[in-house]
């Protein structure tokens, strides 16, 4: 169970959400940082904006093995 289920506040709630949203965005990022995958900023900027925990989510496991950034979108 998220953090963000446990919380009542819609604001609360909201900004928990986008943490954790912008912590698996990091993520995704470190991971093809670490395969040195080259990102550009457009690619960049795309995964830091996502706020759709499902996509970022199924962006880390393709980032683990994606050869390029192109997969990980595709």
């Amino acid at each position: 169970m998220a953090i963000v289920d446990e919380i009542e506040h819609p604001w609360v709630r909201s900004w928990v959400a986008h943490g954790e949203a912008r912590g698996e965005a990091k993520a995704v990022l470190i991971l093809l940082d670490n395969r040195g995958i080259p990102v550009s900023r457009e690619a960049e900027e795309r995964i830091l904006t996502c706020t759709d925990q499902e996509l970022l989510a199924s962006w880390i496991v393709k980032a683990a093995a994606a050869e390029s950034v192109e997969e990980l979108f595709g």
